[in-house]
């Protein structure tokens, strides 16, 4: 489906996007158009967020791509400022949750592994196999609960044979662990899941920080692929799903636009620009 149609409505005040499979390719790509894009969105005075499940040590490429907007890292857990590399703000995992949501997951999902992304590292149970090299942990620990110590940006979860779709796990694990922690995932074809504080979402911190601006949903704009951003696009007055997302975007998106290969993102942001303010 092409995004080039009708575009109605006021220019917005707020844009919250999603990085990986909606303006970042899988090979860590960034076209010139969707940076001359939000290059000209921050220039009309519209407040960027780069709002991604990533840590911040996965924030050097947007870095390098441009030099305005704030991140929001670890699925809404972190309010990072990416072009001074400071962390502004945090919702952070308790320790007595992340050993409650591990226990609790270890009964429904007996092959699941763990890591955890911690006080800006990473750990990991030896069974535990990185989908990417992230240099930080070679050896792991038996059980992760010997390294959960402190408040935690976010736990991973992982079925290491693919026994279970991050599809199937996310239906597990959003009951069992309802009320103690914010289940998604960002990756269809993955067994993998991402495991937040209670309450922590994409969507969650994005109304946060509009609020903050003084805007509210009305005056915002999303983008997003994949279901750790079902929260941005629903709370979002207009949001748009990516053509090659994940099936269950257009339950939670109000339009759809072409894939990020397709350049969808910037197609959408230069007919948000004509609209008047």
């Amino acid at each position: 489906m092409s995004v080039l149609k009708t575009i109605t409505g006021k220019r917005p005040k707020f844009i919250g996007t999603d990085l990986d499979g909606t303006i970042v390719a899988n090979y860590g790509f960034i076209s010139e158009r969707t940076k001359i894009a939000f290059t000209a969105a921050d220039a009309a005075g519209i407040h960027i967020y780069f709002v991604t499940g990533r840590p911040i040590r996965w924030m050097t490429e947007i870095k390098e791509n441009f030099n305005f907007g704030l991140g929001i890292c670890g699925n809404g857990a972190m309010l990072y400022d990416f072009v001074n590399e400071k962390i502004l703000e945090e919702w952070l995992f308790s320790v007595a949750a992340q050993l409650e949501t591990v226990k609790r997951l270890r009964k429904v999902i007996p092959q699941v592994t763990f890591a955890i992304e911690a006080n800006q590292e990473f750990h990991r149970e030896r069974s535990y196999i990185p989908r990417w090299n992230i240099g930080a942990d070679d050896v792991g620990v038996e059980q992760i609960e010997d390294v959960i110590t402190a408040p935690a940006l976010k736990i991973l979860a992982r079925c290491q044979n693919g026994e279970f779709s991050s599809d199937e796990m996310l239906v597990l694990a959003s009951k069992e662990l309802a009320g103690i922690a914010t289940v998604t995932h960002s990756n269809s074809t993955d067994s993998l899941l991402e495991i937040s504080a209670d309450g922590v979402s994409k969507g969650a911190t994005l109304a946060k920080m509009a609020s903050r601006h003084g805007l509210t949903a009305d005056d915002c704009v999303t983008f997003g692929d994949n279901p750790n951003d079902f929260s941005m696009l629903t709370w979002a007055s207009r949001s748009w799903a990516m053509a090659d997302g994940h099936p269950d975007l257009m339950k939670h998106a109000k339009y759809q636009t072409d894939a990020h290969q397709e350049d969808g993102v910037a197609k959408v942001i230069e007919r948000l620009l004509e609209l008047p303010q």
